[in-house]
């Protein structure tokens, strides 16, 4: 198991060389089909509508505020883990346990999570997941889902906000609420995967590039959301509605959350500002009322 990575699809998005019966390169306003893989660039300015997001059908039911951060390593008990429940961390820094000053740190109602590059060379960060590896924790099959935060700057850093359901036999489903690439302040990307287990089930793709000005999601904090409803996966920045693709009919289960600062991604981390910080305001889900 892995996430999918601008890496594992930067030719395709190059230029389309590499497209196969499957898949197909799309920009913004294109009409989209199942099982592909797919990209769209762009889209209407935020500046130019008000915003889309309505949350009066809803209740909360997930409200971190990080007024204090309860994790552990891999818990049971604490309302967050530092490392993936399935045991398949990544990038070029270590995701560690929690000791006082790090990774995590909270301070006003903000989370830092902090990269570091220690004595031994190795960079070291933090992750944090909302369930254990028995499954104990927060998780929700359908309903918005938000993060506020304020991304790292400079090269290599690979910031993200997503959410997983992998408990089913056949595949996992993921979904990139935001995964953010330092080298490229004008653009952040989400991404509905599809990970088959076996022949069963065909690997999908729907990716999405949005253009955004140049430095803003450094110098700002920004609502990064997403609705995930039976039908339809909207994403949202501010609480505009950013792209769309179908639910994959894969998607059978709970999802859980998972924020992190990884680095790398295939990407140089050389020249990556040792340390590097991430900022978080609030992590919240929303469900329907009477579901």
């Amino acid at each position: 198991m892995q996430r999918p990575t601008l890496s594992s699809m930067k030719n395709l998005w190059a230029g389309g060389q590499r497209r196969g019966k499957n898949t197909q390169l799309c920009v913004a306003g294109a009409t989209v089909a199942a099982a592909a893989t797919f990209l769209v660039v762009g889209g209407i300015s935020r500046a130019e509508r008000h915003p889309d997001l309505d949350l009066s059908g809803y209740e909360l039911v997930f409200d971190e505020n990080f007024d204090s951060l309860d994790v552990s390593g891999r818990g049971p008990g604490t309302r967050w883990i530092a490392h993936t429940p399935w045991n398949g961390d990544f990038g070029d820094a270590l995701f560690v346990d929690p000791t006082p000053g790090f990774p995590f740190t909270v301070e006003d109602g903000i989370l830092r999570i902090e990269a570091r590059k220690d004595d031994d060379g190795q960079w070291r960060s933090g992750l944090l997941s909302s369930t254990d590896p028995s499954g104990q924790g927060f998780q929700m099959e359908y309903g918005y889902f938000e993060m506020r935060a304020k991304m790292p700057p400079g090269p290599g850093v690979w910031p993200a906000f997503w959410l997983i359901y992998n408990r089913s036999p056949d595949s996992s489903l993921e979904i990139d609420v935001v995964e953010y690439y330092g080298h490229a302040p004008d653009t952040y990307h989400s991404v509905v995967k599809v990970w088959p287990k076996n022949d069963a089930v065909e690997e999908q793709t729907y990716a999405f590039m949005h253009q955004i000005p140049w430095g803003t999601l450094v110098d700002e904090y920004h609502d990064y959301g997403v609705s995930v409803e039976p039908d339809e996966i909207v994403f949202y920045l501010d609480g505009h509605a950013m792209a769309r693709a179908p639910t994959p009919v894969e998607h059978m289960g709970p999802l859980f959350i998972l924020l992190d600062l990884a680095l790398g991604s295939g990407f140089p981390i050389d020249h990556t500002k040792n340390p590097s910080y991430m900022y978080v305001d609030h992590v919240r889900a929303y469900r329907r009322l009477g579901e």
